[in-house]
Parts: structure tokens; sequence; C-alpha cells
């Protein structure tokens, strides 16, 4: 294990690597950032002495390798938006948007987990078939139309909740809610299959045969070894819920990382769309990392050497 987490943790060097490049180069191809810092009548000689001053004016390769020596001292530039050093504003927005995919991933396992559970027992009945047919409505609807009905239906109709913002309880809800449905649809279809696989082994029968009760059965000896999978789609959903923060904070105008992200990139405040990605690319390697931990927990007979 001690050699496995050591080669993952040197795999991270080259993928980030390549990340930042990517990232480098769209910014790159993005356009000159010099007409949105200055007013719209600067002349053309404050033009070029910003972008001498920023360094635009050197080759793309100067460019990239100035950008990787600050990158490595944390140096991401400074937003010209908000004035302020990149980095430090990203991380500022981090604990909301933690707080956002943290309640949503309540939400999913909250639906989620009975759900699935409840539909392989009652395999191929009406029940089993609403709750399909469900999980494949959550899954379709997109987050914005639901994030927008959600509003609509239970803010603006009923006035249960606040429209947007952050700052209670309350207003976390509908953003879950939003964020929430398309995971806990992917998740009970998954907790479903693999609870229909497990409830057919021959140690399930064997349990039975001993007189165990079906909620022992059920939780005790089938449950936890459909997890896997289930921390596998857990995992991958982290890349989902940073996707569909974008879109569900934007929705909402929730203060996170997302919404930052989104205005950044509509107003070319590239030093803040470089540190944002490169977060993100973080938080989503040490998910995975951690969710190869957890495999190893949940099954003692995986074998990472």
């Amino acid at each position: 294990m001690k050699k496995y987490l050591i080669r993952r943790f040197l795999q991270i060097i080259p993928v980030l690597f390549i990340i930042t490049f990517v990232v480098f180069v769209l910014v790159y191809l993005a356009g000159d950032p010099v007409s949105l810092m200055l007013p719209e009548d600067a002349s053309e000689a404050d033009r070029e002495a910003l972008r001498e001053a920023l360094g635009l004016n050197e080759p793309f390769v100067y460019q990239y390798f100035h950008f990787i020596g600050d990158l490595i001292t944390g140096n991401f530039g400074t937003s010209f938006r908000y004035n302020q050093e990149a980095l430090p504003l990203v991380l500022e927005r981090l604990p909301a948007t933690f707080e956002l995919a943290a309640a949503s991933m309540l939400v999913a396992i909250i639906i989620a987990i009975p759900l699935g559970i409840y539909s392989a027992k009652k395999r191929n009945s009406f029940i089993d078939l609403f709750i399909t047919g469900g999980s494949v409505l959550g899954k379709a609807m997109p987050n914005f139309w639901l994030g927008i009905m959600l509003i609509l239906l239970l803010a603006v109709n009923y006035q249960l909740f606040p429209v947007s913002g952050r700052g209670s309880v309350m207003h976390m809800v509908l953003p879950a809610i939003t964020l929430g449905t398309g995971i806990a649809a992917e998740m009970t279809r998954l907790i479903r299959s693999s609870m229909l696989e497990i409830l057919n082994q021959d140690y399930i029968r064997t349990a039975k045969s001993k007189g165990a009760s079906e909620m022992s059965v059920v939780f005790k000896h089938a449950f936890r070894n459909s997890l896997i999978p289930v921390v596998t789609i857990m995992g991958l959903q982290v890349s989902h819920l940073v996707s569909g923060a974008l879109i569900t904070e934007t929705v909402f105008s929730w203060p996170g990382l997302g919404l930052l992200l989104v205005q950044a990139v509509n107003g070319r405040d590239m030093a803040v769309v470089q540190a944002a990605v490169f977060v993100i690319a973080i938080l989503v390697i040490v998910v995975n990392l951690l969710t190869d931990i957890v495999y190893r927990v949940l099954d003692p007979r995986i074998n990472y050497s």
C-alpha cells in the first residue's frame, strides 16, 4: 500500500504538468486581456505599455515557463477585477463549494440508498419500474432547468425557501436538491444492480438458510459488499459536483468556486481562471486517490502492490 501511494503521488506530477499546459494554452488562445483591463478610450500606447508590463509581448514558450515558475511559488497573478491575488481569492470560495457539495451528496445518499435497496428487493414489480423510471428521469433533467423550476415553484409561488444567496440552511435546500438529484439517480441504478447481483450469491442463501433476519441479510451481508461500485461512482461524481456547481451556483447566486469561475471566464480574468482550474484539478486527483484507499478498507482482498 505504501509503495502504491508513493507511485500515485509521483503520477500526480505529470498530470498536473499536462493540466497546467492545457489551461495555459486555452487562456493564451482566448485573446488579449488588456482590452478588458483598460477603459475603452485608452490609447494604443497605454495598451502596449500594459502588455509589456504583463509580459504578453514575450514568446509563447517564455510566457509558459514564466507561468510555471510563478505557479511553483503559488503565484497565479492578480485578478484585475477584484484587485487581489488570484489564489487566495479562489481558496476563499472553497468552503461555500464544499458546503454545497457535501449537502448535495447527503441528499443523493438519502435518496439513493433506500430506493436502490427497495428496488432490488422488489425486482420487476411496479415499485421497481417506478423507481427505475424516476432514476432515468432524474438523470435526464438538466441542472439549470431543475434549479429554475424549483425556484419558480418553491421560492416564488409558495415562498418556502429563499430564491438565492447563502447564509442559512434554508438557502442550501434548493441548490442541494438541484445538484444532488442527478447523482442520486446514478447511485440508485448502481445500488439496485449491485444489490441484485449480491442477493443471488450463495453466501446470501446460506445466511437465509441459517435463519438470519431479512434486515440482517440485506444490510449486514449484502449492502456492504455492494458498496465498492457505489464508492467508485461517488468518487467519479466529484467532477460532476464541480461541473454541476458551475451551473447550480450561477442559478442560485451561491458564492462558491463555480460562480467565481463563471464570472472570471465571462470577464476574461485569466489569473482567476488559471488558479480555479488548478485547484479543481488538485481536488479531483486527491478525491480519486482517497477513493482507491477506501476500496482497500471495504475489501481487504484488493492488492495494490
